[in-house]
């Protein structure tokens, strides 16, 4: 598996996202559970950024925090569908059913 480049990622449980902060300002990516699933739904950046690379890294660290607490990943956004198609070590983390 990929190491991630290790940056800090509050998990905001009260506005259910994951959130990071970079020189632009907050990145985020909104989640919702269900069961032992997490939902990632919407990625929200600055208007001026634009590094697909830092976004690829955040999602490499939120699929570290899946695995820490055993969650299944359900992405409902197609760039994270994209993610999972590019990364296939985090497949695993897929629930069954689910193809990408």
């Amino acid at each position: 598996m990929d190491a991630a480049i290790t940056m800090e990622i509050k998990d905001n449980t009260f506005a259910r996202q994951f959130e990071t902060t970079i020189d632009e300002g907050l990145i985020s990516v909104e989640y919702s559970f269900q069961e032992k699933k997490i939902f990632l739904t919407k990625i929200n950046v600055p208007d001026t950024f634009a590094d697909e690379e830092f976004i690829n890294e955040l999602l490499k660290n939120i699929m570290a925090i899946a695995y820490e607490r055993k969650l299944k990943v359900v992405p409902i956004l197609p760039k994270i569908a994209l993610f999972f198609r590019k990364n296939t070590t985090y497949r695993d983390l897929l629930p069954p059913g689910i193809k990408i």
